[in-house]
């Protein structure tokens, strides 16, 4: 009889999975509409106080984009001055909307990987996740590994797109 041997996991391809480690915690919005006087007008010192008295424990460990859904507008400053706040308590913030603080998170987390252990391999990027990765971090991801891999691939081992092959010499 013979035995089945498993040539995927015996050889050197390195799969990259962007949905393990990938940050999941909550992604939430710092609106600064409700801190606009009649939807219109930031008073400083007015919102300065209602910044002070705001229980930041909300954002405890979530990713925030801080924006201003209002047509309004707004000083930069007062972006920043929530961003202060946010510092020591979210996860990560930007300011910009959602999409924006995707990127951000695609980007942190993507910088991070440690692209040498992929000298001259083949790479497979696995396709098929539960989470959903946004574009901008495969964009990004191949930016970085493209320097290093000998090829590149996209989906799972067994059924791969070919995407990239270092040429020789």
């Amino acid at each position: 009889m013979t035995e089945i041997v498993n040539r995927v996991a015996n050889s050197s391809i390195a799969t990259i999975n962007l949905e393990e480690g990938y940050p999941k915690e909550e992604r939430i919005i710092f609106d600064l509409k409700p801190f606009l006087f009649q939807e219109l007008i930031l008073k400083e010192k007015d919102f300065r106080t209602a910044l002070k008295e705001l229980s930041w424990d909300n954002y405890s460990n979530k990713w925030v984009a801080i924006t201003c859904t209002a047509d309004a507008i707004i000083p930069n400053w007062a972006f920043m001055l929530v961003a202060t706040y946010l510092e020591n308590v979210a996860k990560g913030y930007v300011i910009g909307d959602l999409k924006d603080l995707e990127n951000f998170i695609s980007e942190d987390f993507i910088s991070n990987i440690d692209f040498e252990e992929f000298e001259n391999r083949p790479v497979v990027i696995k396709g098929c996740s539960d989470f959903p990765i946004p574009m901008y971090a495969y964009g990004r991801l191949i930016s970085l590994v493209q320097r290093h891999a000998k090829s590149i691939m996209y989906g799972e081992p067994c059924s791969t797109v070919p995407l990239y092959k270092k040429p020789k010499g």
